[in-house]
């Protein structure tokens, strides 16, 4: 299929990834990344690359994987054969993890060039897109637009002779590396090759990509995985949406945790890029509480390190970093590769930082490179689980000082004006007037997105966030309440004020 000549290939960009559309199937979403253009990105990748290492195409080797989108196969023969077009080396990992292809770049036998994964994460099954990767880490968003200058000129030099396509197992010496990380760090005192036996830990995969990590990992470390669940690649995913965040897919792994009585579940979402846990009572642990127990086993390893999250956590996660911890909370802004960034700035700062996580599960560490690997952290916490069930304890004793709060919730305002960042950006400064006139509203400092705001009164006990979507016309704001009605109190007094605002659609508020 040729490319038309007006092809909006800027509107594939997804912030340091690519994202479109791969197949037909929902009304009013059109195709848009067909094998057509993903070739074209194949052979934009290998060029930008050979800039970045300084080798000719035919001196690359280019790594690529893919999750279980029904549109991978085609879209990954394609992306080979536009690597292949200008004399590269492509490996075939065929089924991966994104984490994955990013440690083919450094992992000694493989040591890619660059490499390519094939995921959209969790959206819906006609998504697909590409995430790319050097030994230095994932690309950022001005690498992503200068790939996709390349592919628009589309001017690339064929080689006179096509590079050679040969199919690696890298997930097997991938999954291994866990196993003998989990092995070296419990130590067990007698069993070394199977600290997790006697353990039962059930993985959900949801039909993504993640099913490797109970017979490649988990099993031979002699966990007992029976009752793990959706492992089969599946891109249509016909279980749940492979997704952390979702509630249809917690609440999945929590059932099943409690059905077979197991001591830990996971769930990974499609290209293993996040994950969550449940505890043995079928207790979620995602968002503040999977930010807590990282947090503290971060700050047993290196005390007093900055621990980095996103914007929108609670203030009783705030309260037990560094009251409970004795470490500090650097709570800055929403997107995965913002709080990665926050990190390792802060590093080069010369202020201690292992760990940057998102509520989304998004979380990277500074001792894995900074690379946001779900099978990674769960790795961390069953190193904790083992020693804990040595001990006698459990994993959550942890977080058993973590003050929750009694309700939250998100609600999402669409703006209906075409130029909706800058409106959404009056708005917010709007509220920050109006609450300078709320006698029990105060602002809180240090906001790096959006405005934060303490509800001080009795009968709301809370905080909201008000801030503006990274991508969508959207204004999201996020309530919390340490009393029960206290989220709703606080909504009510928002809505008095948004009222007043033109161009927006209020009907996540009922109005």
């Amino acid at each position: 299929m040729a490319i038309v000549q007006d092809f909006n290939w800027n509107k594939l960009q997804n912030g340091s990834d690519i994202r479109g559309i791969a197949l037909e199937g929902i009304p009013d979403e059109h195709v848009n990344l067909t094998p057509a253009v993903a070739k074209i990105l194949g052979q934009a990748f290998v060029t930008w690359l050979c800039g970045k290492v300084n080798k000719p195409s035919t001196q690359l080797i280019v790594a690529v994987g893919r999750d279980s989108r029904l549109s991978g196969p085609a879209i990954m023969q394609a992306t080979l054969d536009g690597i292949t077009d200008l004399g590269s080396e492509a490996y075939d990992f065929e089924m991966a993890s994104t984490p994955a292809m990013f440690m083919s770049t450094i992992t000694s036998g493989f040591e890619c060039d660059g490499a390519i994964m094939l995921t959209a994460s969790h959206l819906p099954f006609n998504r697909n897109g590409l995430k790319f990767f050097t030994a230095q880490g994932g690309l950022e968003k001005k690498d992503i637009s200068d790939i996709l200058q390349l592919a628009a000129s589309n001017n690339f030099e064929i080689a006179a002779a096509k590079g050679a396509i040969s199919q690696r197992d890298f997930m097997s010496v991938y999954a291994n590396q866990f196993v003998e990380q989990i092995r070296q760090a419990v130590n067990h005192p007698t069993n070394f090759d199977q600290p997790l036996s006697g353990l039962k830990i059930i993985v959900d995969a949801g039909n993504g990509a993640g099913g490797f990590y109970a017979d490649r990992v988990l099993q031979p470390l002699g966990a007992d995985t029976t009752g793990s669940q959706f492992l089969e690649p599946d891109g249509n995913f016909p279980n749940h949406v492979p997704n952390p965040e979702d509630p249809t897919a917690m609440a999945a792994i929590c059932q099943a945790v409690i059905e077979h009585q197991a001591d830990f579940g996971i769930i990974f979402d499609t290209d293993v890029d996040r994950s969550a846990a449940v505890d043995s009572m079928g207790k979620e642990l995602n968002r503040n509480r999977l930010i807590g127990l990282i947090s503290a086993i971060v700050l047993q390893e290196h005390p007093g390190s900055t621990i980095v999250t996103d914007s929108i956590t609670s203030d009783g996660l705030t309260q037990f970093i560094q009251q409970d911890l004795g470490g500090i909370h650097h709570r800055f802004k929403r997107g995965y590769k913002n709080v990665i960034n926050e990190s390792i700035r802060l590093n080069q700062d010369g202020k201690e930082s292992w760990v940057a996580i998102e509520t989304s599960g998004h979380a990277a560490m500074k001792e894995n490179h900074f690379l946001d690997d779900g099978a990674y952290l769960v790795s961390k916490l069953l190193v904790e689980l083992a020693k804990c069930n040595l001990a006698g304890k459990s994993l959550t004793d942890l977080i058993a000082n973590l003050q929750e709060p009694v309700e939250s919730k998100e609600l999402r305002i669409k703006i209906t004006t075409a130029d909706f960042q800058a409106y959404g950006n009056e708005v917010i400064d709007r509220m920050q007037t109006f609450v300078a006139s709320q006698s029990d509203w105060k602002i809180v400092p240090n906001n790096y997105e959006g405005v934060r705001v303490a509800c001080t009164s009795e009968s709301e006990d809370g905080w909201f966030l008000l801030r503006l979507s990274l991508h969508d016309p959207v204004i999201p704001v996020n309530i919390e309440s340490n009393i029960a009605g206290g989220v709703d109190r606080i909504k009510q007094r928002l809505l008095a004020f948004l009222k007043t605002q033109e161009s927006l659609d209020l009907a996540a508020f009922g109005a």
